[in-house]
């Protein structure tokens, strides 16, 4: 990849005295953290109309994909709340949706009688598979003009970047 003596810009360097800001239209002209964050916008927009068939916000989406990375030992719903960085007013509603949908269940805490722990049903792991393989195709889709091995430098660069700041589950 194409490094920058600048860190903050990809390419170019920013405005100067009497020059012309730079186009935000223009990808060299834009801060690595604001492609990553249009790409993240890009991919989540053509993302969410691929989930409208199966009648989930994205969300929920993230929620089923946070309680199946659980596996075996079904987080409580602070824990869902703290892993999609909501409120836990929200992630009650979030829960309640899927619950009636017959997606998740709630079970009472056997180490704390005053909470409750979530987990996949098994409509609820179906669809979460079937999401995941559309959520697959569509990131094929997405990054599809990229060469493999573009794909699989990009995919390690932000493997790297994620490192330092990944949560993983309590």
């Amino acid at each position: 990849m194409q490094s920058s003596h600048h860190a903050g810009r990809v390419a170019g360097g920013g405005a100067q005295r009497g020059q012309p800001r730079p186009d935000a239209s223009d990808p060299t002209q834009q801060s690595l953290s604001q492609l990553v964050m249009h790409t993240a916008r890009a991919l989540r927009r053509a993302t969410r109309s691929e989930l409208e068939p199966f009648g989930l916000t994205p969300s929920q989406s993230r929620a089923l994909g946070v309680i199946e990375r659980y596996g075996a030992q079904p987080p409580r719903l602070s824990d869902v709340a703290a892993r999609l960085d909501i409120a836990p007013r929200s992630a009650t509603e979030v829960v309640d949706h899927l619950e009636q949908r017959g997606l998740v269940r709630r079970s009472p805490d056997p180490t704390d009688r005053r909470a409750v722990t979530i987990a996949l049903t098994d409509e609820g792991r179906s669809l979460r598979r079937r999401i995941a393989r559309v959520r697959a195709a569509q990131g094929d889709k997405f990054f599809g003009h990229l060469s493999e091995s573009q794909r699989a430098e990009l995919a390690a660069l932000l493997g790297a970047a994620l490192a330092p700041h990944h949560r993983p589950p309590s």
